[in-house]
């Protein structure tokens, strides 16, 4: 990647199972970027206590969609609290476009802090099929938490190889969850991939490839 004065902003999108969180957390340490996981952010959030923390904790446990106003608000918040910090690489946003009004917003919200010379935006692209094998088989560390994805090697652990806790399935990858996961991705997700297409700036990427693959081809495209 050819150095810029710029901080640059990275735009991961995905369906469920397609190793966003994974492949956006690689890119932060690679370039020393913030990660903003809208999981982790609005999960945060759930913990002030107020109005709209109590009604986010109500919403994702149901397993819906958080309203664009409160998500694209709460992504201002975390970009005015980064425009205070003196030196920044830059940033990854992991989760925050997954409707049209959002992808919108959120180019409002980078042109609005100046953070709009130099945005990248992949789409890690893998089947409806193979989303829903690695959903269905993939666990969670009950112990530590780590999410052991269902991808070669780690198919075959029988504990985390972190903590040697044991794995279960997350509530979040029972089936009805993940049919939904799906059909939000096919109805809301698709007009996002569409605009950003449209204006020439979607990266995609194979995800159906090792970890190391995908990841080395993010670095070839930037």
């Amino acid at each position: 990647m050819k150095h810029s004065k710029k901080p640059l902003a990275i735009i991961i999108l995905g369906p469920a199972g397609s190793g966003k969180g994974t492949q956006s957390k690689l890119l932060a340490k690679k370039f020393g970027l913030k990660y903003i996981g809208s999981g982790d952010v609005l999960r945060a959030r759930q913990k002030v206590g107020d109005f709209t923390g109590e009604k986010l904790t109500k919403v994702m446990n149901r397993g819906e969609l958080v309203p664009s106003f409160v998500v694209v608000k709460i992504l201002g918040d975390d970009l005015e609290k980064l425009k205070k910090q003196s030196k920044i690489n830059g940033f990854v946003l992991d989760g925050w476009t997954r409707i049209i009004f959002e992808a919108i917003l959120t180019d409002e919200a980078l042109n609005w802090y100046e953070w709009d010379k130099n945005v990248k935006v992949f789409l890690i692209n893998i089947s409806r099929k193979e989303s829903f094998n690695r959903l269905t088989k993939r666990r969670q560390c009950k112990k530590c938490g780590r999410i052991i994805p269902w991808l070669g090697e780690f198919k075959k652990l029988k504990k985390c190889d972190k903590c040697g806790g044991e794995l279960i399935t997350r509530r979040d990858d029972r089936l009805e969850s993940i049919k939904k996961r799906l059909e939000e991705f096919k109805n809301k997700t698709i007009p996002v991939i569409n605009y950003y297409k449209k204006q020439g700036r979607l990266i995609k990427i194979n995800g159906e490839q090792s970890i190391e693959k995908v990841f080395k081809d993010i670095l070839k495209a930037l």
